[in-house]
């Protein structure tokens, strides 16, 4: 089993969920994974509030690291960045999963082991 063992503060980590922890934000990384470089205006056209709620938004996602921005020109391309969110779930679903896995191959092993005896003709005795 993998254990955790911090190499940083979780501060980075706080700023990712505090990020998600809007609608209207991952609304935003759900338009920008399905619509890389998109601009500021393209994205803010999409939602029913200002422009500059919009563009605070994307600051708090920008601070937490899970927006880029590119400079094209007058206009900012965004792309959604899934390292940090990717980081999450390594930190906490990976180790989970393997540890199901390995529970997994040892019922596996538990079982093959008991149809083994059930099939073996000594055991009729």
């Amino acid at each position: 089993m993998t254990t955790y063992e911090p190499d940083t503060d979780d501060s980075e980590t706080d700023a990712v969920f505090a990020a998600l922890a809007h609608a209207s934000r991952r609304r935003m990384l759900d338009i920008l994974r399905d619509r890389p470089g998109l601009s500021v205006g393209d994205l803010a056209s999409r939602f029913d509030t200002s422009r500059i709620t919009v563009m605070n938004h994307l600051a708090v996602l920008t601070a937490a690291g899970l927006v880029i921005s590119e400079k094209d020109g007058r206009s900012r391309r965004l792309y959604l960045n899934a390292a940090p969110i990717h980081a999450i779930h390594k930190r906490w679903i990976d180790s989970y999963a393997a540890t199901w896995a390995e529970q997994t191959l040892t019922l596996k092993s538990l079982a093959e082991a008991a149809h083994a005896r059930r099939k073996d003709p000594k055991n009729d005795v």
